[in-house]
């Protein structure tokens, strides 16, 4: 074997070795121009934060935004940095089960129309999706909104599906992340100065509960739908 690529082999395994020592637990989905996602960086010194973005052009801004950052405070924002992906979609296929700690849903597309409503980002299939990925007694799903009909919907989804619980209003405000999500967003500065919807912020947090614990949990409009079958092999195409 040549001794230069033996010396490649050895340096991509180090590489390949440490890249997958490096795994996001925190997701800011639907992260528009990265306010939240670098509010988080130095907020969650010990998590790593992925921001998540559909549109290209403004996922390379915030990557290169991240670099500015990282530039300008040397050894800053180092957990942080986006990806390019529909989350609705693509999800599963980049994070194990039981692997995030937090899921945030900050200002997402309200998509007013009835026949429009299934491609909300929270909705029955999509939150057993969300508990497969979050740890249990440990994950939490943040969702905030200046629209109150799609703060109804969030709650009304969350409250009804078995494997999510409530946050007390205690336990809610207590915690620096929700202060985050009001204040960096751009979204959420946008709400505050211009108030398209009114200048209130409707939000919430749910923790992922247990699958033993979430057992007795009544089902309102699941069917057969849980995060216990919904990669069960033979179930929705797996």
């Amino acid at each position: 074997e040549h001794p230069s690529l033996a010396q490649d082999d050895k340096e991509m395994s180090g590489f390949n070795a440490q890249s997958a020592a490096i795994r996001p637990d925190v997701l800011d989905v639907g992260c528009g121009f990265g306010g939240l996602t670098m509010a988080l960086s130095p907020a969650l010194p010990n998590n790593t934060i992925l921001g998540l973005e559909i549109r290209a052009k403004v996922t390379e801004y915030v990557r290169l935004r991240i670099v500015a950052q990282r530039k300008e405070h040397p050894g800053q924002y180092q957990n942080c940095s986006v990806m390019r992906t529909n989350a609705m979609k693509y999800l599963p296929n980049f994070f194990p089960k039981a692997s995030l700690e937090k899921l945030f849903f900050c200002f997402p597309d309200p998509h007013f129309k009835r026949k429009n409503h299934p491609r909300r980002i929270v909705s029955e299939r999509l939150l057993s999706e969300y508990a497969y990925l979050l740890k249990p007694e440990v994950g939490r799903l943040y969702c905030i909104t200046d629209v109150k009909d799609l703060h109804d919907w969030h709650v009304e989804k969350c409250d009804a599906h078995p494997l999510f619980e409530r946050l007390t209003e205690e336990e809610t405000e207590a915690d620096p992340c929700v202060t985050l999500m009001k204040t960096e967003t751009e979204e959420g500065k946008k709400v505050k100065r211009e108030g398209r919807f009114g200048h209130d912020m409707y939000y919430q947090v749910y923790r992922r509960v247990d699958e033993t614990l979430a057992a007795n949990k009544e089902k309102v409009g699941l069917g057969s739908i849980s995060a216990a079958n919904f990669f069960g092999e033979g179930e929705f195409g797996v």
